[in-house]
Protein backbone atom coordinates (compact mmCIF):
# COMPACT_ATOMS: atom_id res chain seq x y z
CA UNK A 1 0.00 0.00 0.00
CA UNK A 2 3.02 2.28 0.00
CA UNK A 3 4.45 4.10 -2.98
CA UNK A 4 6.32 1.79 -5.31
CA UNK A 5 10.03 2.69 -5.62
CA UNK A 6 10.79 4.09 -9.04
CA UNK A 7 7.26 5.33 -9.77
CA UNK A 8 6.92 9.06 -9.30
CA UNK A 9 3.46 10.52 -8.82
CA UNK A 10 2.63 12.63 -11.86
CA UNK A 11 1.34 16.12 -11.32
CA UNK A 12 -0.39 16.24 -14.71
CA UNK A 13 -2.51 13.24 -13.67
CA UNK A 14 -3.21 14.75 -10.24
CA UNK A 15 -1.69 11.70 -8.55
CA UNK A 16 -1.54 11.45 -4.76
CA UNK A 17 -1.27 7.85 -3.63
CA UNK A 18 -3.19 6.80 -0.53
CA UNK A 19 -1.05 4.83 1.94
CA UNK A 20 -2.65 5.17 5.40
CA UNK A 21 -3.98 1.70 6.44
CA UNK A 22 -6.48 3.18 8.88
CA UNK A 23 -8.00 5.45 6.23
CA UNK A 24 -8.06 2.61 3.70
CA UNK A 25 -9.91 0.37 6.15
CA UNK A 26 -12.43 3.11 6.89
CA UNK A 27 -13.08 3.64 3.17
CA UNK A 28 -13.63 -0.08 2.61
CA UNK A 29 -16.11 -0.17 5.50
CA UNK A 30 -17.99 2.74 3.96
CA UNK A 31 -18.14 1.05 0.55
CA UNK A 32 -19.01 -2.33 2.07
CA UNK A 33 -18.22 -4.33 -1.09
CA UNK A 34 -19.96 -7.63 -1.75
CA UNK A 35 -18.62 -10.55 -3.84
CA UNK A 36 -21.23 -10.17 -6.59
CA UNK A 37 -21.23 -6.35 -6.84
CA UNK A 38 -20.38 -4.76 -10.18
CA UNK A 39 -17.61 -2.51 -8.87
CA UNK A 40 -15.59 -0.08 -11.00
CA UNK A 41 -12.65 1.84 -9.59
CA UNK A 42 -11.44 5.04 -11.21
CA UNK A 43 -7.73 5.77 -10.88
CA UNK A 44 -6.52 2.77 -8.86
CA UNK A 45 -2.99 4.18 -8.77
CA UNK A 46 -0.75 1.69 -7.00
CA UNK A 47 -3.70 -0.40 -5.85
CA UNK A 48 -4.17 0.49 -2.17
CA UNK A 49 -7.97 0.35 -2.39
CA UNK A 50 -7.88 -2.13 -5.28
CA UNK A 51 -6.14 -4.74 -3.16
CA UNK A 52 -8.78 -4.62 -0.44
CA UNK A 53 -11.70 -4.71 -2.89
CA UNK A 54 -10.22 -7.63 -4.84
CA UNK A 55 -9.96 -9.71 -1.69
CA UNK A 56 -13.77 -9.53 -1.52
CA UNK A 57 -14.73 -9.01 -5.17
CA UNK A 58 -12.27 -10.66 -7.60
CA UNK A 59 -14.11 -9.35 -10.67
CA UNK A 60 -13.28 -5.70 -9.95
CA UNK A 61 -12.78 -3.49 -13.01
CA UNK A 62 -10.59 -0.38 -12.99
CA UNK A 63 -10.10 2.62 -15.28
CA UNK A 64 -6.52 3.94 -15.30
CA UNK A 65 -5.02 6.61 -17.57
CA UNK A 66 -1.34 6.36 -16.58
CA UNK A 67 0.09 3.67 -18.86
CA UNK A 68 3.14 3.24 -16.59
CA UNK A 69 0.85 2.01 -13.81
CA UNK A 70 -0.82 -0.68 -15.95
CA UNK A 71 2.08 -3.21 -15.69
CA UNK A 72 2.40 -2.43 -11.97
CA UNK A 73 -1.24 -3.34 -11.43
CA UNK A 74 -1.09 -6.41 -13.68
CA UNK A 75 1.96 -7.73 -11.85
CA UNK A 76 0.60 -6.99 -8.41
CA UNK A 77 -2.77 -8.64 -9.08
CA UNK A 78 -1.78 -11.36 -11.56
CA UNK A 79 -3.49 -14.01 -9.42
CA UNK A 80 -6.93 -12.47 -10.05
CA UNK A 81 -7.88 -13.70 -13.55
CA UNK A 82 -11.21 -11.82 -13.56
CA UNK A 83 -9.58 -8.49 -12.69
CA UNK A 84 -9.93 -6.14 -15.69
CA UNK A 85 -7.98 -2.96 -16.42
CA UNK A 86 -9.34 -0.39 -18.87
CA UNK A 87 -6.55 1.90 -20.00
CA UNK A 88 -8.57 5.05 -20.63
CA UNK A 89 -9.31 8.62 -19.63
CA UNK A 90 -12.25 8.49 -17.20
CA UNK A 91 -13.41 11.88 -18.52
CA UNK A 92 -14.08 10.27 -21.91
CA UNK A 93 -14.85 6.72 -20.82
CA UNK A 94 -18.27 5.21 -21.58
CA UNK A 95 -19.21 3.67 -18.24
CA UNK A 96 -22.46 2.30 -19.64
CA UNK A 97 -20.46 -0.38 -21.47
CA UNK A 98 -19.59 -1.91 -18.08
CA UNK A 99 -23.20 -2.09 -16.94
CA UNK A 100 -24.65 -5.58 -17.14
CA UNK A 101 -27.42 -7.20 -15.16
CA UNK A 102 -26.41 -5.28 -12.03
CA UNK A 103 -26.04 -1.54 -11.53
CA UNK A 104 -22.51 -0.23 -11.18
CA UNK A 105 -20.87 0.72 -7.91
CA UNK A 106 -18.24 3.32 -8.84
CA UNK A 107 -15.42 4.20 -6.47
CA UNK A 108 -12.18 6.12 -6.65
CA UNK A 109 -9.66 8.63 -5.40
CA UNK A 110 -10.46 11.14 -8.14
CA UNK A 111 -7.73 13.44 -9.49
CA UNK A 112 -8.49 16.79 -7.88
CA UNK A 113 -7.49 18.75 -10.98
CA UNK A 114 -10.39 17.26 -13.00
CA UNK A 115 -12.83 16.32 -10.25
CA UNK A 116 -15.65 18.72 -11.18
CA UNK A 117 -15.87 17.86 -14.91
CA UNK A 118 -15.46 14.18 -14.01
CA UNK A 119 -18.38 14.36 -11.56
CA UNK A 120 -20.55 15.92 -14.28
CA UNK A 121 -19.50 13.17 -16.69
CA UNK A 122 -20.36 10.45 -14.18
CA UNK A 123 -23.75 11.99 -13.40
CA UNK A 124 -24.77 11.28 -16.99
CA UNK A 125 -24.55 7.56 -16.16
CA UNK A 126 -26.65 7.76 -13.00
CA UNK A 127 -29.29 5.54 -14.58
CA UNK A 128 -26.96 2.52 -14.51
CA UNK A 129 -25.34 3.28 -11.14
CA UNK A 130 -26.24 1.94 -7.69
CA UNK A 131 -23.92 4.26 -5.78
CA UNK A 132 -20.61 6.11 -5.94
CA UNK A 133 -17.95 6.59 -3.27
CA UNK A 134 -15.21 9.11 -4.00
CA UNK A 135 -12.24 10.73 -2.34
CA UNK A 136 -12.31 14.39 -3.32
CA UNK A 137 -10.93 17.71 -2.19
CA UNK A 138 -12.86 18.65 0.95
CA UNK A 139 -14.10 21.91 -0.59
CA UNK A 140 -15.54 20.03 -3.57
CA UNK A 141 -17.50 17.72 -1.26
CA UNK A 142 -18.78 20.77 0.63
CA UNK A 143 -19.96 22.28 -2.67
CA UNK A 144 -21.68 19.04 -3.70
CA UNK A 145 -23.63 18.83 -0.44
CA UNK A 146 -24.35 22.56 0.00
CA UNK A 147 -27.89 23.87 0.45
CA UNK A 148 -29.41 27.21 -0.62
CA UNK A 149 -27.95 30.14 1.31
CA UNK A 150 -24.63 28.37 1.86
CA UNK A 151 -21.54 30.11 0.44
CA UNK A 152 -20.52 26.78 -1.13
CA UNK A 153 -23.86 26.41 -2.92
CA UNK A 154 -23.68 26.56 -6.70
CA UNK A 155 -23.94 24.72 -10.00
CA UNK A 156 -22.06 21.61 -8.85
CA UNK A 157 -24.30 21.10 -5.80
CA UNK A 158 -27.53 21.75 -7.69
CA UNK A 159 -26.79 19.38 -10.55
CA UNK A 160 -25.32 16.69 -8.28
CA UNK A 161 -28.39 16.80 -6.07
CA UNK A 162 -30.65 16.76 -9.13
CA UNK A 163 -29.40 13.22 -9.83
CA UNK A 164 -28.22 11.95 -6.44
CA UNK A 165 -28.52 12.00 -2.71
CA UNK A 166 -25.18 13.38 -1.49
CA UNK A 167 -23.75 12.23 1.84
CA UNK A 168 -20.36 13.51 3.06
CA UNK A 169 -18.85 10.69 5.17
CA UNK A 170 -15.55 11.76 6.72
CA UNK A 171 -12.48 13.93 6.16
CA UNK A 172 -8.98 12.72 5.37
CA UNK A 173 -5.83 14.68 6.20
CA UNK A 174 -3.04 15.34 3.71
CA UNK A 175 -0.67 13.00 5.58
CA UNK A 176 -2.61 9.96 4.38
CA UNK A 177 -1.13 10.45 0.88
CA UNK A 178 2.22 10.35 -0.84
CA UNK A 179 3.01 12.95 -1.93
CA UNK A 180 0.87 14.90 0.52
CA UNK A 181 -1.54 17.25 -1.28
CA UNK A 182 -1.80 20.88 -0.22
CA UNK A 183 -5.48 20.44 0.64
CA UNK A 184 -7.56 18.24 2.92
CA UNK A 185 -9.77 15.57 1.41
CA UNK A 186 -13.12 14.00 2.17
CA UNK A 187 -15.06 10.86 1.30
CA UNK A 188 -18.50 11.34 -0.20
CA UNK A 189 -21.28 8.88 -1.00
CA UNK A 190 -23.60 9.60 -3.92
CA UNK A 191 -26.73 7.51 -4.39
CA UNK A 192 -28.78 8.16 -7.56
CA UNK A 193 -32.44 8.91 -6.88
CA UNK A 194 -34.81 6.07 -7.71
CA UNK A 195 -37.16 8.79 -8.97
CA UNK A 196 -35.93 12.33 -9.58
CA UNK A 197 -37.40 14.62 -6.89
CA UNK A 198 -37.71 17.54 -9.34
CA UNK A 199 -37.53 16.22 -12.92
CA UNK A 200 -36.94 18.92 -15.52
CA UNK A 201 -38.70 18.92 -18.88
CA UNK A 202 -35.33 19.46 -20.56
CA UNK A 203 -32.03 18.84 -18.77
CA UNK A 204 -30.02 21.03 -21.13
CA UNK A 205 -32.27 24.02 -20.39
CA UNK A 206 -31.93 23.46 -16.66
CA UNK A 207 -28.12 23.29 -16.96
CA UNK A 208 -28.15 26.50 -18.99
CA UNK A 209 -30.29 28.36 -16.43
CA UNK A 210 -28.12 27.25 -13.51
CA UNK A 211 -24.89 28.03 -15.35
CA UNK A 212 -26.13 31.49 -16.36
CA UNK A 213 -27.30 32.28 -12.84
CA UNK A 214 -24.06 31.32 -11.12
CA UNK A 215 -21.90 33.06 -13.69
CA UNK A 216 -23.28 36.18 -11.96
CA UNK A 217 -23.84 34.77 -8.50
CA UNK A 218 -23.28 38.11 -6.74
CA UNK A 219 -26.02 39.82 -8.73
CA UNK A 220 -29.75 39.67 -8.11
CA UNK A 221 -31.80 37.22 -10.14
CA UNK A 222 -33.33 40.02 -12.19
CA UNK A 223 -29.83 40.89 -13.44
CA UNK A 224 -28.24 37.42 -13.42
CA UNK A 225 -31.05 35.94 -15.55
CA UNK A 226 -31.89 39.09 -17.51
CA UNK A 227 -31.10 37.43 -20.83
CA UNK A 228 -33.37 34.48 -20.13
CA UNK A 229 -36.42 35.59 -18.16
CA UNK A 230 -38.20 38.81 -17.25
CA UNK A 231 -38.97 40.08 -13.78
CA UNK A 232 -42.65 39.45 -14.46
CA UNK A 233 -41.97 35.82 -15.39
CA UNK A 234 -39.97 35.24 -12.22
CA UNK A 235 -42.74 36.80 -10.15
CA UNK A 236 -45.34 34.64 -11.91
CA UNK A 237 -43.48 31.63 -10.52
CA UNK A 238 -43.56 33.09 -7.03
CA UNK A 239 -39.82 33.83 -7.14
CA UNK A 240 -38.47 37.06 -5.63
CA UNK A 241 -36.36 38.68 -8.37
CA UNK A 242 -34.36 40.52 -5.70
CA UNK A 243 -32.82 37.30 -4.40
CA UNK A 244 -29.38 36.09 -5.45
CA UNK A 245 -28.79 32.82 -7.33
CA UNK A 246 -27.53 31.10 -4.16
CA UNK A 247 -30.92 31.65 -2.49
CA UNK A 248 -32.93 29.47 -4.91
CA UNK A 249 -33.40 25.74 -4.46
CA UNK A 250 -33.41 23.03 -7.11
CA UNK A 251 -37.22 23.12 -7.43
CA UNK A 252 -37.14 26.84 -8.30
CA UNK A 253 -34.45 26.38 -10.94
CA UNK A 254 -36.43 23.54 -12.48
CA UNK A 255 -39.55 25.76 -12.51
CA UNK A 256 -37.63 28.49 -14.39
CA UNK A 257 -36.21 25.97 -16.87
CA UNK A 258 -39.62 24.36 -17.46
CA UNK A 259 -41.16 27.79 -18.11
CA UNK A 260 -38.49 28.43 -20.76
CA UNK A 261 -39.20 25.06 -22.36
CA UNK A 262 -42.92 25.84 -22.46
CA UNK A 263 -42.20 29.26 -23.92
CA UNK A 264 -40.07 27.70 -26.68
CA UNK A 265 -42.91 25.31 -27.47
CA UNK A 266 -45.26 28.28 -27.83
CA UNK A 267 -42.67 30.22 -29.88
CA UNK A 268 -40.75 27.60 -31.90
CA UNK A 269 -38.96 30.26 -33.92
CA UNK A 270 -36.79 31.24 -30.94
CA UNK A 271 -33.39 29.68 -30.61
CA UNK A 272 -32.88 27.62 -27.47
CA UNK A 273 -29.92 27.31 -25.17
CA UNK A 274 -27.58 24.40 -25.80
CA UNK A 275 -26.32 21.86 -23.31
CA UNK A 276 -22.73 21.73 -22.06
Amino acid sequence: MSNKPGHQARKRFGQNFLHDPGVIERIIRAINPKPDDAIVEIGPGLGAITEEILSVNPALQVVELDRDLIPVLRTKFFNYPDFRIHEADALKFDFSQLAGDKPLRIIGNLPYNISTPLIFHLLSYSGVVQDMHFMLQKEVVQRMAAVPGDNNYGRLGIMTQYFCRVQPLFEVGAGAFRPAPKVDSAIVRMVPHTALPHPAKDLGTLQSVVRTAFNARRKTLRKALAGLVTVEQLQSLGINDGLRPENLGLAEYVAIADMLVDRKADNPVQNGESDD
